[in-house]
């Protein structure tokens, strides 16, 4: 792959001077119009160590409007960043939708080093490879551009290059050492590019001796990629947005007929025995018990460093606020957060909706608790039609390799759905209209799901048995008894916290 870019080419001053003007108002009048546009672009440069990776990344911020790009360069781990899943870092550095994101180092570097280092054996590398092309096709399936440039070096002119680095004492402190590896660097990151270039997220190889051509060359590159999408974007029919901006009227016809389907259909929730009770000596006693042991424990996980993520989710009325209270109220407030899950803001909106998630993940050794969460893009996005069929479709792979990569460390991810009847949420949506301090707790969205049950079930349904894996387990709840469940909760908690510690 890497013979294509070992053909000696150059440019002259005279043509790099010649072109760079036009090159340079064309890709900023390109910029410009980025800003309006509903997608990033990623920039990811890598390559051999002396190819000039770091004066590219300076042009690039040089020739773009530094309004709209944002750089980051990834190279040795924060303890911050060890104490999270791997990809932690990176999505905290993806651009907003109508900005420009430059990576200078990215997911392929610590992968590719550590097999070239032996450190990394075959089957686990062609995982992170896999995972890679996971990871850049969500985001493409979500609008994101990925532009990956790969500058090269035949191994002669990597040498003379880190000479001359040498002696201006710009050496990196690795690059001898992965030079004496060249051979196998070469074999290892061709089969890496050959692997991970798809359509999507295609790999551009760019011969690096000539800065004049490296650079003009990526600049190239850079500017057709936007300028091929802004036309896309620009031919694209009004009714595709259409579908994800004004979603009610498809939704309201299409509840009918799948609530016919769904009252002759069984579901997971059919499972839920909802006559379980407990008596308040019970539950007092059960309770205290069950608090005691998660206290130990979550001190236990912290020691460990083990973290904790719950997600829980419901019906509205079910008593997932009441049931985080009797969770929270067993820890010390230092070992845990609890994040309300609400519509996405401004700032949410202009990412991929898995962002706002990965921002909030915590140290190691911290419980984290979602009141709600990724799973509206199943839940409600696809229900009301704010995503459309092939987004939410797609969703549940990529909520389930989500879900893996907080768990891939030894962490706990346990999921709740508190189930109660409909009669049971009526009786309680009418008793928060007659009592003056539960008024704020309903709304006309309350009563308008509602009348959507069916169409919400058959989505809940196809979440739980979906989305139901050993590394992130569903436990469906028996909520009609409000102290049933919260000791169900607490109890798999606390034997979930047992088995791994």
């Amino acid at each position: 792959m890497f013979t294509q870019a070992e053909l000696g080419r150059s440019l002259s001053p005279a043509r790099y001077d010649a072109l760079i003007p036009k090159l340079r108002t064309d890709l900023l009048n390109a910029h410009f119009q980025l800003r309006h546009c509903k997608f990033p672009v990623i920039v990811i440069v890598s390559g051999a160590d002396g190819a000039g990776k770091g004066e590219l990344v300076h042009r690039l911020n040089e020739w773009l409007d530094p309004r709209g790009v944002g750089t980051h360069a990834f190279w040795d781990t924060s303890d911050e960043e060890k104490e999270r899943p791997p990809y932690w870092r990176f999505w905290r550095a993806l651009p907003a939708r109508g900005r420009i994101g430059i990576l200078f180092g990215s997911w392929y570097t610590e992968p590719i080093i550590r097999r070239v280092g032996h450190k990394l054996k075959r089957k686990p590398f062609e995982e992170e490879l896999r995972q890679i092309v996971a990871f850049e096709h969500m985001l493409a399936a979500e609008g994101a551009l990925i532009l990956k440039l790969w500058l090269h070096l035949p191994k002669a002119a990597q040498k003379a290059r880190l000479c001359k680095l040498e002696r201006s004492n710009r050496i990196g402190p690795d690059d001898w050492k992965h030079f004496k590896h060249y051979d196998r660097f070469i074999k290892v990151c061709d089969h890496a590019l050959r692997v991970t270039g798809r359509p999507d997220a295609p790999w551009h190889v760019i011969e690096a001796t000539d800065r004049r051509h490296r650079e003009h060359t990526a600049g190239r590159l850079l500017l057709d990629a936007i300028t091929a999408r802004l036309k896309a974007a620009a031919n694209a029919t009004p009714a595709q947005p259409a579908a994800a901006t004004a979603p009610q009227p498809a939704a309201a016809t299409a509840a009918p007929a799948v609530k016919s389907t769904v009252r002759r259909k069984r579901t997971v929730l059919d499972q839920v025995d909802l006559t379980q009770k407990l008596t308040n000596r019970e539950y007092e006693r059960q309770l205290k018990a069950a608090q005691s042991q998660l206290a130990k424990l979550a001190w236990a996980a912290r020691e460990a460093k083990v973290s904790t993520m719950l997600v829980f989710e419901g019906w509205d009325a079910g008593g997932k606020g009441s049931a985080i209270r009797r969770v929270t109220q067993a820890m010390d407030p230092r070992l845990y957060r609890v994040v309300g899950i609400a519509a996405p803001t401004e700032e949410e909106r202009a990412q991929h909706y898995l962002w706002r998630f990965w921002r909030h993940l915590p140290r190691a050794g911290n419980v984290l608790i979602f009141d709600r969460s990724w799973y509206g893009r199943v839940l409600v996005e696809r229900v009301e039609g704010f995503a459309t069929p092939e987004q939410w479709s797609r969703a549940y792979a990529e909520i389930n390799d989500f879900e893996a990569q907080l768990a891939a460390p030894g962490n706990i991810v346990h999921k709740f759905w508190i189930h109660i009847s409909p009669e049971e949420q009526l009786r309680r949506f009418k008793e928060r209209q007659t009592v003056a301090y539960k008024q704020y707790k309903i709304t006309d969205e309350d009563w308008r799901n509602r009348e959507k049950w069916p169409v919400y079930l058959a989505a809940v349904n196809d979440m739980v048995t979906r989305c139901h894996t050993p590394a992130a387990p569903w436990t469906l709840v028996s909520g009609n008894d409000k102290k049933y469940a919260r000791v169900q909760i607490l109890r798999t908690l606390v034997e979930r916290l047992e088995a791994v510690l």
